[in-house]
């Protein structure tokens, strides 16, 4: 199983581009499954998690090919299997993105329930509710989604809670519903916003994307399109933290600060100089970070995937911080490793109060999710001495090239098998 060591003590500098955004690619390859056309993307992010939803698609008859540019085009014309089994579906949870385009496309549809970062609670029961309400016949077996609809009609649907993926697959379900059908609640997240324009270009009618309500006026069929993955801004948020914690200064390219203004802001408040671009962000960290508090909301606010990283940063800086989250009530596992290096935190409920010390020291650590693996790697390059991070292939879910592109900006770290 792969590692990570990290010599830790080098500022940050120097410049490397981002890469696209996971959490728009994934659902808009799933998409692809609404339309008989090919669906061309570029700036797709290589990581796990989307090797894995190709071995999907592919394995329910959507043909997969790579240009020279490294885009990729998805012909689900030949779909013939609407099926994610288990075994594809058990370390992602992001497949859970299949139900609503297969239930258009096809009439019928079963998907495992997925899995994913144990990180709490992610219940699926909002994206049933919704396709029931566009008068799907919807069961849970054995532990798979069982769904049929002749087809689906349009509907209001208001969701209890801000869900990011239940937002997308009631959006992408209502392309191909009869009439006209309205979400309440929507999630804001500049990813969904993204899929919004990549189903316009496929021929989708929607209003709303990117506020608290979508419209969606259904249409009897979709073409293929031609289409570029946004930015990551999480990715974007943890090179911006990485270089304000080890003080250093570095350009980001291909990216950009209006998808993440309140981490810029967090990182202006803990001392960061940051410089929007046209294509990219600059930051520059002139002495030792200041605490700040945070706490997590759905999009405009604090995002939960970067709540990790600004603990790892607190425990350098200056000052004491409260960190509360709000989304997932199992997201703190990252600061028991966080106190193996010597960092001062302690839990109660959904908030960690952290007290920035002088100095972190390397010590073996072990990954627990995704963000968690980033706070660890920030709190490896400031940290005295060797960190070695176990369980790494967490990272390589959402991330790509890390300690390639961390290698670009002076960091010594390696990985080892």
């Amino acid at each position: 199983m792969d590692k990570l060591l990290i010599q830790g003590g080098v500022p940050l500098s120097g410049e490397v581009r981002i890469s696209g955004a996971k959490n728009a690619a994934l659902p808009i390859m799933c998409a692809a499954l609404l339309s008989k056309a090919p669906l061309r993307l570029s700036n797709v992010p290589h990581l796990r998690d989307v090797t894995t939803l190709l071995t999907l698609l592919g394995g329910m008859g959507v043909a997969v090919s790579l240009d020279e540019k490294l885009g990729l085009e998805l012909d689900a014309g030949g779909l013939h299997s609407p099926f994610a089994p288990y075994e594809m579906v058990k370390t992602m949870r992001a497949s859970i993105l299949v139900l609503g385009p297969l239930l258009a496309r096809c009439g019928e549809a079963r998907v495992s329930l997925p899995g994913g970062c144990a990180i709490g609670q992610r219940p699926v029961d909002l994206h049933i509710k919704g396709l029931q309400a566009m008068g799907a016949d919807i069961r849970v077996e054995h532990g798979y989604i069982i769904a049929r609809a002749d087809r689906l009609k349009g509907a209001r649907i208001f969701s209890d809670l801000v869900t990011v993926t239940g937002t997308e697959n009631l959006m992408m379900a209502a392309c191909l519903a009869e009439g006209v059908t309205v979400i309440e609640n929507a999630a804001r997240e500049p990813e969904v916003v993204d899929l919004a324009d990549c189903l316009k270009a496929m021929g989708a009618n929607i209003e709303g994307a990117g506020t608290d309500m979508i419209r969606i006026e259904g249409v009897s069929a979709l073409s293929g399109a031609e289409h570029r993955i946004m930015p990551d801004r999480i990715e974007t948020g943890t090179f911006l933290v990485a270089a304000a914690a080890t003080g250093g200064s570095v350009r980001l390219r291909g990216t950009s600060a209006r998808i993440l203004d309140a981490v810029v802001e967090k990182l202006r408040e803990a001392g960061a100089t940051i410089t929007a671009e046209d294509d990219g962000i600059s930051l520059c960290m002139d002495g030792p970070p200041k605490s700040v508090n945070l706490r997590t909301a759905p999009y405009p606010a604090f995002p939960t995937d970067m709540q990790a990283q600004f603990m790892a940063l607190d425990c350098i800086a200056r000052g004491t911080a409260v960190l509360t989250e709000t989304i997932f009530e199992n997201r703190f596992m990252h600061a028991l490793e966080l106190q193996r290096l010597g960092a001062d935190i302690e839990i109660s409920g959904n908030a960690a109060v952290v007290k920035g010390v002088a100095q972190l020291d390397g010590a073996a650590v072990m990954a627990t999710d995704l963000r968690a693996s980033a706070s660890l790697v920030i709190a490896g390059l400031v940290a005295r001495g060797e960190t070695m991070i176990e369980r790494i292939y967490h990272l390589d879910r959402g991330y790509e090239c890390i300690e390639e592109k961390l290698s670009q900006l002076g960091a010594r770290i390696k990985r080892v098998h």
